[in-house]
Parts: C-alpha cells; structure tokens; sequence
C-alpha cells in the first residue's frame, strides 16, 4: 500500500521558515513525480513545487519561486519543501502526493497524503 505521510507544519510568523517533510512509502521512487500541493479554506488546491524522483528536476508556481526549495532524500525515502519568507497568504493545508504524468494540476497525482498545517500570522 503506497503511504505518503506530511509533518512540520505549525504556526510561525510572516518572514519566518519552515520546513516540511513528506515520507513515503510502497512506491517506486524512480517512476513517480513528487509534489507539494496546499489548500486554504475556500480556495482550490493548488500546485506549489514538484520534483521528479528518476530526474531530480524541480518545478515552482510563480507564488513560491525563490521562497520555496523542494528537495527529496530517496535513502530515507522523504520529500521536503523548505519554506522560507512566509506569507499570510501561505496559510493553507499542505499536502504531499504522488504522479506520473503532468505537474502542475491536482489531476496529475494519484497519491496523497493526509495534509499538515501550516498558518502563518501577520
């Protein structure tokens, strides 16, 4: 069964860093593209960063590029988003998932997991 756990979020100010990780299991790394997908109350959810597991390639949405870093540890079988300069607006649950086609719409990934939540205050 394919597993994809969150953890890391919490509350933190504006301008302030988290970190989040995403560990995965009963997947085949190599054939999977990774993603960071977040959903605040009463929106969509949206694409944040996505990392190819077999390539290493790395995506953002415009909203993240340059704050954001996505990263993966395949000996530890772990997907992370290092979360830098936080917004009010980044305030959202972030959820881990798994695909192997497109990148940027929700669509695109099979697999999720549970969510964690970030809040970031003003």
């Amino acid at each position: 069964q394919v597993q994809l756990v969150e953890s890391g979020g919490g509350l933190v100010q504006a301008g302030g860093s988290l970190r989040l990780s995403c560990a995965v299991s009963g997947l085949t790394f190599s054939a999977w593209t990774m993603g960071w997908f977040r959903q605040a109350p009463g929106k969509e959810r949206e694409f944040v960063a996505a990392i190819s597991w077999r390539g290493g390639s790395t995506y953002y949405a415009d909203s993240v590029k340059g704050r954001f870093t996505i990263s993966r540890d395949n000996a530890k079988k772990t997907l992370y988003v290092q979360m830098n300069s936080l917004k009010p607006e980044d305030t959202a649950i972030y959820y881990c998932a798994a695909g192997g086609g497109g990148l940027y719409s929700s669509a695109d990934y099979a697999y999720w997991g549970q969510g964690t939540q970030v809040t970031v205050s003003s």
